[in-house]
């Protein structure tokens, strides 16, 4: 099943995708709610917005929200792509690199990616995402996938010259609307086992950035749920970021290739969507934002 979550004629609802076309869950099942919360939590609800019928809207009428409002905790793996883990200059380690980003630095799929003020060294980083269903801790790598809701997209933007400002890379992965989520969220049952070979890739325009697989994952998503499920309870709703192939802005030679105001970064997972936003200046994004 595909979800979406957005706004259409000024009211915030859950919609389910087939094609071109979206079914408000919301108005067909009003405890479904204004975000996936609902479903994600309540198997038995997701169970009956499956079989939900009713009126379609275009989905190009639908503008994209957050798929959670507010998720819990936000986990993201870095140095998860060998080629990657090379470009940077890092040792391929034995356990993944973990972080966590705060909800103010995630934005809905169209939204502005902002490119702050105090640096220009805004980078893209195009991941798969997981959205936790099931919690627990210590969960078996042979069960993980049970306790997966759905897969998104994601654009773990990071400004680079923040992120070396320190050992712990806080700060260059928590500016304000710089992860892009989304739009669509699609079930299990819909893609192969873990999202596993599905091509992955980030562009500008027509300039290819990225392009790999997600097979070429050094955790896959049973592995990295087993990982943090040692030392984390998972929620339903928690969101887990899976890393990025090779290709980033940083790594570019002769120069760095950092994304720009006035351009527009997508990032593609085969099977799961586009997520395409807009690059502003922290300064016109604010003034428009005071308007």
């Amino acid at each position: 099943m595909r979800y979406l979550v957005g706004t259409h004629h000024g009211e915030q609802s859950v919609f389910s995708v087939n094609g071109d076309a979206a079914l408000n869950l919301t108005q067909a099942i009003p405890q479904v709610g204004s975000d996936l919360a609902a479903l994600v939590a309540t198997p038995t609800l997701a169970a009956e917005a499956a079989r939900a019928t009713g009126n379609t809207v275009p989905v190009a009428d639908i503008t994209p929200s957050l798929p959670i409002a507010s998720p819990g905790t936000i986990i993201c793996l870095g140095l998860n792509y060998v080629e990657h883990i090379r470009e940077g200059g890092y040792d391929i380690p034995d356990y993944p690199a973990l972080f966590m980003r705060g909800r103010a630095s995630l934005m809905a799929a169209g939204a502005p990616m902002v490119r702050p003020a105090c640096s220009e060294t805004l980078d893209y980083e195009a991941e798969l995402m997981v959205i936790i269903g099931q919690g627990g801790r210590h969960i078996p790598e042979d069960r993980a996938l049970e306790h997966v809701f759905g897969y998104t997209v994601f654009n773990d933007g990071s400004v680079r010259e923040y992120q070396r400002k320190t050992h712990q890379w806080t700060p260059g992965k928590n500016f304000d609307n710089t992860g892009a989520v989304g739009p669509c969220v699609v079930t299990p049952d819909a893609l192969p086992e873990g999202a596993s070979g599905l091509k992955i890739e980030s562009r500008v325009g027509e300039e290819i950035l990225q392009s790999s697989n997600t097979e070429n994952m050094i955790w896959g998503v049973a592995r990295s749920i087993a990982i943090i499920s040692e030392y984390c309870t998972l929620a339903p709703g928690d969101h887990i970021a899976l890393g990025t192939p090779p290709g980033v802005g940083h790594a570019k030679k002769p120069d760095p290739r950092w994304l720009r105001p006035g351009e527009t970064v997508e990032v593609e997972i085969e099977g799961i969507g586009l997520c395409a936003n807009p690059v502003v200046d922290e300064a016109d994004f604010s003034k428009v934002a005071a308007e």
